[in-house]
């Protein structure tokens, strides 16, 4: 007996959150597709069927697929799946507003009236919105409260909205690093370069670390840090952000930030999926400059 497939299919008016939303399902594990065309549609749902790997499917539909749309009864009437129509709305202030934001064109406003465009976008699909199991207005939603909505509804468990932290270790004199949403300047501790047995090593010897993490301050700053983060952490995720870059930076990236870039990446991955990397580890060119 095939095991039966849940289908979403997303549709409603251009400019209420399709994008959105599609993004949302593909994190909570749905296979995603945008605007298959409707001569695609049995190879696509026998892919379905016959993968066993492939449970949970959304289909993002918009006036623009208009054959599509017109089959929507016999897409949603199969034995082998489940199928619920999401059909995403908002007022046409609200829409014109987006538009006007975006500076985007009304799929159907020919004439560049958004207000036109509207106004036919809803008289296409005036039957597909009968027809929707849940229609959901998003005039009052932001993009991060949508999202956590549609993943309190659809969300069977084993996904959550992903949330990934990067600990980054790198070194000033290498330039800061452009996608680092926290930075942290550790040049205030002692530096391991001044002596010559730890010199050629870095931070990932135990040596090193132990040095880093014995020098005066090290402790205070790594407790008094951990704190900051436990504070920050879940409200970035509250307000929606899914990745975070945190680099510790010294001079060189050798020593003091490699140490300290793997003891907090170790302590925040009980909690979070978390990623720690060395942005200059390699970097040993003889300079002036100490590491």
């Amino acid at each position: 007996m095939e095991e039966q497939k849940q289908i979403v299919i997303i549709t409603g008016m251009s400019g209420a959150g399709k994008t959105v939303a599609m993004q949302a399902f593909e994190d909570m594990g749905f296979l995603t597709t945008d605007n298959l065309p409707a001569t695609l549609l049995p190879q696509f749902f026998n892919m379905v069927r016959t993968n066993s790997t492939v449970n949970r499917v959304a289909l993002v539909v918009d006036v623009r697929a208009l054959d599509l749309i017109g089959n929507l009864n016999e897409i949603t009437s199969t034995k082998e799946n489940t199928a619920e129509i999401i059909y995403l709305d908002a007022s046409d202030q609200e829409l014109v507003a987006r538009y006007k934001e975006s500076r985007r064109q009304h799929p159907l406003a020919h004439n560049g009236r958004i207000m036109e465009g509207l106004k036919k976008e809803r008289s296409v699909l005036k039957g597909v919105k009968e027809r929707a199991n849940i229609v959901i207005n998003t005039d009052e939603y932001s993009p991060r409260q949508f999202r956590k909505m549609l993943f309190e509804k659809f969300s069977n468990g084993e996904h959550k909205a992903p949330f990934n932290v990067q600990v980054m270790s790198f070194g000033f004199k290498y330039g800061l690093p452009l996608d680092a949403d926290l930075v942290w300047d550790i040049r205030f501790l002692k530096n391991p370069y001044y002596d010559e047995q730890l010199r050629t090593l870095t931070g990932l010897d135990k040596r090193v670390y132990d040095y880093v993490m014995q020098s005066d301050g090290a402790q205070a700053f790594y407790e008094t840090y951990m704190k900051l983060l436990q504070l920050t952490l879940p409200r970035y995720i509250l307000e929606g952000k899914t990745s975070l870059v945190i680099a510790i930076g010294c001079t060189g990236g050798q020593h003091r930030s490699v140490a300290f870039a793997e003891r907090i990446g170790q302590t925040i991955e009980k909690t979070y999926k978390t990623r720690i990397t060395h942005r200059d580890i390699e970097l040993r060119k003889e300079s002036s400059v100490r590491s």
